[in-house]
């Protein structure tokens, strides 16, 4: 196998606004770089795979299926088997329009940019020898928990006070795989890991940042060489609530050296991709029901503004309100390299669903890449729709899928992978319900 990587950086200004949360923020500074770092994989006869990481928020498929289109104009890889997934770093200017702002569209145009270019010079260093593969499944408990965590009224905490919490309500997966590229001598060429709780949180402030798992991928990648890429996993309902960054920075860099050192070379007898429209409803929903859970969450919890973030609860159920009930079209990936899987899905995915995935997958390892080729807000399971909370809460830009959605997320992408394991790549005709 041969095996090219390469990033690419994101430039940002101080003028940008940042994707960071309710209403418009600006930073001042940044801190590493914001980067698409691409890895392009070959294994004559069976083709490329491209697999990029951007260090931005989120990326729709208005900006990334044009992006997908010219490489594979330029580069020959198909766009079935490029995969593109946000960090869904919190710290990097806007490529959505999001909770009362708009994306920044120079620096979308120069995130586009910097992807194409990240695969194209990533396939150019295709090297004229093989590399060997070799897998690490690690672990890291104590960077992220379970976030929803129920409260004392039976609501489930989003921001302001928890003190009156009772338990997590949903579950927290804790492994770090590591897939590591070395050439004959044994240099890292390339590596990717994957991991799951959200990309917040800077060292130095309000300043743009990759946040602490592209800072600790950066650092790992001065200490060895070779290009380190980060995959966001199912994390729309894990959090980081307690742990400065920099820590977090060092308990993850030590995960990726620990997975590293057991790693065990892995024989790749095949790569092969599958990329598939999946259509879902946009929900209908009771608006007086919506207004009086995030009112009544936010007047009690929230002492800066909360009327300000009803308003956006608000003004997001306004644009949601037209197209209840209309099929909307997004991405589904999945892909393998040797025995090993990787899966792309579109949103902010619940861990439970990507446990879901991991457990029933046909593949003993397979991971999950949120945020890929496209973005459609959370997607949480059915348990958590009974519990309520931020997360499901209707709007344009934070959730609107119809419940049931993510199970169907969940059999669709299974049903890939075991096409994938019997050995077939093609794709069949789309299905809607």
């Amino acid at each position: 196998m041969r095996v090219g990587a390469a990033a690419a950086d994101l430039e940002a200004d101080d003028s940008m606004v940042i994707c960071s949360g309710i209403g418009p923020q600006w930073a001042k500074g940044q801190e590493g770089k914001l980067r698409a770092v691409a890895i392009v994989l070959e294994q004559p006869p069976y083709g490329k795979l491209a697999i990029v990481a951007c260090d931005v928020c989120c990326l729709t498929r208005d900006l990334l299926d044009p992006v997908a289109a010219e490489i594979e104009e330029t580069t020959g890889i198909p766009v079935s088997h490029v995969l593109i997934n946000a960090t869904h770093t919190h710290h990097a200017p806007s490529t959505i329009t999001l909770d009362g702002y708009y994306r920044d569209q120079t620096f979308c145009r120069r995130v586009q940019r910097a992807i194409v270019k990240a695969v194209q010079e990533a396939n150019a260093k295709l090297p004229a020898g093989g590399c060997q593969f070799y897998f690490g499944l690690g672990e890291e408990k104590t960077v992220g928990q379970n976030s929803r965590l129920l409260l004392s009224d039976n609501t489930i905490y989003w921001i302001g006070p928890r003190s009156d919490a009772v338990r997590p309500t949903g579950p927290f997966d804790s492994q770090l795989p590591v897939l590591a590229f070395k050439d004959p001598n044994g240099k890292l060429r390339a590596l990717i890991y994957n991991h799951s709780t959200h990309t917040i949180g800077t060292v130095h402030g309000r300043v743009r940042s990759p946040s602490f798992y592209g800072l600790a991928a950066q650092e790992l990648e001065q200490e060895w060489g070779g290009t380190i890429c980060f995959l966001e996993g199912a994390s729309g309902s894990t959090h980081n609530l307690d742990m400065p960054t920099d820590e977090a920075i060092r308990r993850i860099e030590k995960a990726i050296k620990d997975a590293l050192a057991k790693a065990e070379e892995h024989p790749v007898t095949r790569l092969a991709a599958i990329k598939r429209p999946f259509f879902f409803r946009v929900r209908h929903f009771d608006e007086a029901q919506e207004d009086e859970a995030v009112s009544y969450y936010c007047l009690k919890r929230i002492q800066d503004n909360p009327y300000y973030i009803i308003s956006i609860f608000r003004r997001g159920r306004e644009i949601v309100r037209p197209d209840q009930g209309k099929v909307l079209e997004t991405w589904l990936q999945a892909m393998v390299i040797g025995d090993v899987a990787i899966v792309g899905v579109p949103a902010e995915l619940f861990t439970s669903l990507g446990l879901e995935i991991k457990r029933r997958s046909p593949f003993g390892r397979t991971y999950v890449a949120e945020l890929a080729n496209d973005t459609i807000g959370y997607l949480a399971d059915e348990e958590a729709y009974d519990l309520g909370g931020y997360q499901v809460w209707t709007s344009s830009n934070n959730s609107y899928a119809e419940r049931g959605t993510g199970e169907r997320i969940v059999d669709e992408i299974l049903a890939m992978l075991n096409e994938l394991a019997a050995g077939m790549s093609a794709p069949t005709e789309k299905r809607i319900f």
